[in-house]
């Protein structure tokens, strides 16, 4: 028995492309528009990237250099204000806004304010820092614990150093610094001994090789907590 060949259904097609033409004529001004704006929008952000962002990143990164050496050899001054050749890192940060130099430059910044003995100023630009550089972001917060303690206010001089030894705790000889200079300042400071003797007795669990948490068992003694306890 002979296959039969199916016939197409003509009457169908034609629908399908009536409805399409239908379809284009109704929204085809719309979908040009939305279309325009997509392939206008990449081309923007696309040209934005190669002829604006690029240039300045590297513009920052260049700028930084002079000023990076300057702090490197504690000349402080030069490096928060140029040289009257050099950009410093505070022209950097303001010149070079939005790039990943000026963020940098915003820590740098804070630590030099440090170094002058400027808190006030060693906060404001500190917090303006932000990485996602974990041992760097680590090293913030303890510059921020830092500029508190020596601004008297304890308690946020406290949280930051808690939060220094708890950020990138890979690096024990950073992180067991932070956590004694936490329970330092809950112990002879804030007279906080409860707080200290949880903070030395943490130092010691998790960064036992550390000098830091060998020196911790003296402050526990003082504490009335004998390492037989602890």
């Amino acid at each position: 028995m002979a296959d039969k060949k199916q016939v197409p259904d003509t009457g169908s097609n034609e629908a399908v492309i009536a409805k399409a033409k239908d379809f284009w004529t109704k929204y085809s001004i719309p979908v040009i528009i939305v279309a325009a704006l997509l392939i206008l929008g990449f081309g923007g952000w696309y040209g934005y990237k190669i002829f604006f962002k690029e240039p300045k990143e590297a513009k920052a990164a260049e700028a930084m250099f002079k000023a990076e050496e300057y702090y490197r050899i504690d000349s402080t001054s030069k490096a928060l204000n140029g040289d009257g050749q050099y950009d410093g890192f505070l022209r950097i940060a303001s010149k070079y806004k939005g790039t990943d130099a000026a963020k940098l430059a915003n820590f740098y910044i804070g630590s030099c304010y440090i170094k002058l003995n400027d808190n006030e100023n060693a906060v404001k630009y500190l917090k303006k820092f932000s990485t996602n550089s974990l041992p760097l972001q680590a090293r913030a917060y303890k510059l921020l614990g830092d500029a508190y303690g020596d601004l008297g206010k304890n308690s946020e001089a406290l949280d930051y150093y808690k939060k220094a030894a708890h950020h990138f705790e890979k690096d024990d000889k950073a992180s067991a610094e932070a956590l004694f200079m936490a329970a330092y300042l809950a112990d002879r400071v804030m007279k906080n001994s409860k707080e200290a003797i949880e903070l030395y007795k943490e130092l010691k669990e998790k960064f036992p090789n550390t000098s830091q948490a060998r020196d911790a068992d003296n402050y526990l003694a003082q504490l009335g907590v004998y390492s037989s306890e602890n």
